[in-house]
């Protein structure tokens, strides 16, 4: 409950800023879906087994890799994913993406939100991550003004 009325607020404050692109899109459609035991936390390891159940499902052949028509699946599965790009999991290009590639390739949520590089990206993280910026520049101290 208290996750949803974070990101209940984080996609108010996303809506209410200024013209820049401050929508987050991977927060567009609401927190991911992948926080296993629901508490609001997402990890590295929630993402993992997440990515690894997607690979299963989208290799719809078992050859033990994803063609671009098998990823196609990935982008669907959630939203987040829905831009992801083939070339990003096809670390050695050779134009198909193994287990190990998609597995091990870190989630762009916990690259864009964990600030203290934990592998855990908590509410209050998501709330930095998208709550506007002061203005930029150093900040202006009463001693630097002349009058």
């Amino acid at each position: 409950m208290t996750m949803a009325l974070v990101i209940a607020g984080v996609s108010l404050a996303l809506a209410q800023s200024s013209p820049q692109p401050a929508q987050d899109g991977m927060l567009k459609n609401g927190p991911p879906v992948w926080d296993a035991n629901h508490d609001g936390v997402y990890t590295c390891d929630e993402w993992r087994g997440f990515a690894d159940r997607l690979f299963a499902s989208a290799d719809r052949n078992r050859d033990g890799h994803l063609d671009r028509f098998e990823f196609a699946t990935v982008q669907k599965a959630d939203a987040a994913l829905a831009d992801a790009d083939f070339g990003y999991f096809d670390e050695n290009q050779d134009g198909k993406i193994t287990r190990m590639e998609f597995v091990e390739k870190p989630s762009a949520f916990i690259l864009r939100f964990d600030r203290n590089g934990d592998c855990r990206v908590t509410a209050d993280e998501i709330k930095a991550g998208v709550t506007p910026k002061g203005p930029q520049g150093p900040a202006e101290r009463p001693r630097d003004r002349f009058h």
